[in-house]
């Protein structure tokens, strides 16, 4: 027995030693998936596989460096390192800057972030549309981003608006030597079926893989995967089509339950042993799911009885059901001295956290809410970035825009609009346009010599920011000293505050330049500037860890995570199931999000729904969501909350509310 599956049980040990051929590891929720993958792969290792020659790919950036870690640390005599550990999309970058003129750019292309998608596809509108013609940026663009993941034409451009679009926002990107989040997959699957040198190279270098999260891929992920794995298929899957909750961000569910259908014959283990849930839980999680049709059949089960039942509580309203769980939140942590971390509180939707919130500032109850602004859209960290990415290539037309009278140089709105007409009259960069002496002739004289300097100061540091081993973070803090940025913040300032947190905000940004070029000195500027698009893409902004108090939180941006106290509020008709499942016909896929959502309680589960919902500013009748009924009773404690108040409150209640009360008033603040 291998000393890395010896821990393991009987199906772990069986799906971490199975090596050769298609392997496909169904993981329920809590099973202990990770520390099978890691395991897998140093067990691979101790067989005498090559590490290099190992790839896993899983979904978030949060995902790939917590394998790449547990890989590093188990993986003997720093071999770990070697294996390739990353997403997707990560894949694919990389993948594509070594192959970048196959598919028609150059190596040192950007990728745009979703507010830079957002600004190109404006500047394309402005050039196309009259004003009586209306259309959002972000629809346009979600539906582009349609189209290129599942190959769908939008109409002709020559007769319709979209299409039209559609082709000149392709076109634009591909002048300004950018891709989006969809290019990278969509090009990394044309380099991979259109260009045989380049699949024969991957495929040698890739000779066995591992998928993550594997009911999540997309069909073009499933693409890139059977491009990649030739005969005899090492490939191994890890996923839970039970789990699979992001069918309409175009998650394919049929790549798991159909995997036969892509790789023949394989290996199929179930893990059903759950080591994060109580009996009363995971049996009412499974009384739910199998409602599900064409599911790959699972039963989770767990040694660990439990001593607390489930409970269903009936609210008159959804300001008497906000109050009930701010209310009992607060009662547990200081009767039962639990940590406020130990509870969430799972949403279906958004506007459901601001009752919660309500009621959680009236108590006092710290709390947390997932998916607070990203680091790397403050203003101090995107102006930098901007200067970095013009310095890779100068030919990112929004980043340019965005920096060239940043700090304040006097090169006007009027002088950046001209550069910019100019550039599409000619079908030229911005950059290119910027540096034209024919150009520079129509400026005043003080402005050309802004431009100039201005120029100069891209061409200085656009050498080190190309040269290899350039240390990026003396660079970037020349560069901040050179354009006299933080002079600019302190005239910006309108508080000392506001100043401080700028400036400890480009601190933070610059410890993270370093701790990437500890990491990864060889990829140079591009690969931080990957790094930081992929990270920041399709992704919750906030690491809950770092975070005190409650946890709020919606079920989607819940899955993976767990919590000792979990209460599921707003349980009806319309909210879940949402009321848009029923058109879209995504019922399962609510189930689905509703078996993920108890799934993330270990110890007590409180679930509940409101008799009347306050909608649009309206008091409206709610009903009971049509899965309570699903759910098997033998657990569940049904409470109606308004009788349950109402009822006489015992001397040894009162004892208990006094007692908890003294308690809160000696306790020290949090």
């Amino acid at each position: 027995m291998s000393t890395f599956t010896g821990t393991l049980n009987e199906q772990q040990r069986e799906a971490a030693s199975h090596i050769h051929g298609p392997l496909l590891i169904l993981a329920g929720a809590g099973t202990g998936k990770t520390r099978v993958v890691t395991a897998r792969i140093a067990y691979m290792v101790e067989e005498g596989i090559r590490p290099e020659h190992i790839l896993a790919v899983t979904f978030t950036n949060k995902a790939a460096t917590e394998m790449r870690e547990r890989v590093k640390d188990m993986v003997r005599e720093g071999l770990g390192k070697k294996v390739g550990v990353g997403t997707f999309h990560a894949f694919c970058a990389r993948v594509l800057r070594e192959f970048a003129e196959h598919v028609g750019y150059k190596k040192n292309f950007v990728i745009y972030s979703q507010s830079e998608q957002t600004s190109l596809m404006k500047r394309v509108m402005a050039t196309m549309m009259t004003s009586e013609e209306t259309l959002d940026p972000a629809v346009a663009l979600s539906k582009i981003s349609r189209a290129k993941n599942y190959g769908e034409s939008l109409g002709d451009p020559q007769k319709e608006l979209l299409p039209a679009l559609m082709e000149a926002y392709v076109a634009e990107m591909r002048a300004l030597n950018v891709m989006d989040f969809d290019d990278l997959l969509l090009l990394g699957v044309d380099l991979l079926e259109n260009v045989p040198e380049v699949r024969s190279v991957l495929q040698d270098r890739h000779r066995f893989l591992m998928v993550d999260e594997f009911q999540d891929t997309n069909s073009l992920q499933m693409r890139l995967l059977r491009a990649l794995v030739p005969a005899p298929y090492n490939v191994c899957v890890v996923g839970d089509d039970d789990q699979s909750i992001y069918g309409w961000r175009g998650a394919e569910i049929t790549n798991i339950t159909e995997f036969e259908s892509f790789f023949p014959n394989p290996k199929v283990v179930k893990l059903e042993e759950n080591y994060r849930s109580t009996t009363p839980i995971l049996h009412t999680a499974n009384s739910l799911i199998v409602h599900n049709f064409g599911r790959r059949e699972k039963t989770l089960w767990s040694r660990n009885n439990g001593a607390d039942r489930l409970r269903l509580i009936a609210t008159e309203d959804d300001k008497v059901e906000g109050e009930m769980v701010a209310k009992e939140i607060e009662a547990n942590h200081f009767n039962n001295g639990r940590d406020w971390e130990d509870f969430a509180v799972l949403f279906r939707t958004n506007d459901q956290s601001r009752v919660l919130e309500q009621n959680f500032r009236k108590l006092k109850i710290p709390y947390r809410v997932v998916g607070a602004r990203s680091f790397f859209d403050r203003r101090e960290v995107k102006d930098i970035l901007g200067y970095l990415s013009v310095l890779h290539n100068p030919h990112d037309d929004i980043n340019l825009l965005r920096i060239i009278n940043t700090p304040t140089r006097g090169i006007g709105t009027g002088t950046a609009e001209l550069t910019r007409e100019r550039s599409l009259e000619r079908s030229q960069s911005v950059w290119v346009t910027l540096c034209m002496e024919d150009l520079q002739r129509q400026l005043p004289q003080k402005t050309r010599e802004n431009v100039r300097s201005f120029i100069d100061i891209i061409n200085r540091f656009s050498e080190p920011a190309h040269t290899p081993g350039t240390n990026l973070v003396t660079m970037t803090e020349m560069l901040i000293d050179q354009i006299g940025y933080m002079d600019y913040l302190k005239k910006q300032a309108k508080t000392p505050d506001d100043y401080n947190n700028w400036e400890n905000g480009l601190k933070e940004f610059v410890k993270t330049i370093g701790n990437y070029q500890e990491r990864n000195a060889k990829d140079g500027l591009g690969g931080f500037l990957d790094e930081i698009s992929l990270n920041d893409e399709r992704e919750e902004k906030d690491d809950i860890t770092k975070k005190k108090g409650v946890c709020l939180i919606t079920m989607h941006a819940s899955k993976g995570l767990e919590f000792p106290v979990v209460y599921l509020p707003g349980l009806e008709q319309g909210i879940l199931p949402h009321r848009r499942s029923f058109e879209e016909n995504r019922v399962d896929e609510e189930r689905r999000l509703f078996y993920v959502g108890i799934t993330r309680a270990k110890e007590q589960l409180t679930m509940s729904y409101a008799c009347f919902r306050n909608k649009w500013g309206q008091r409206q009748t709610s009903e009971p969501s049509h899965f309570l009924r699903e759910l098997d009773p033998t657990y569940i404690d049904e409470i109606d909350y308004t009788s349950h108040m109402n009822e006489t409150i015992t001397q040894e209640e009162s004892l208990d509310f006094f007692s908890s009360l003294k308690k809160m008033l000696t306790e020290p603040e949090v």
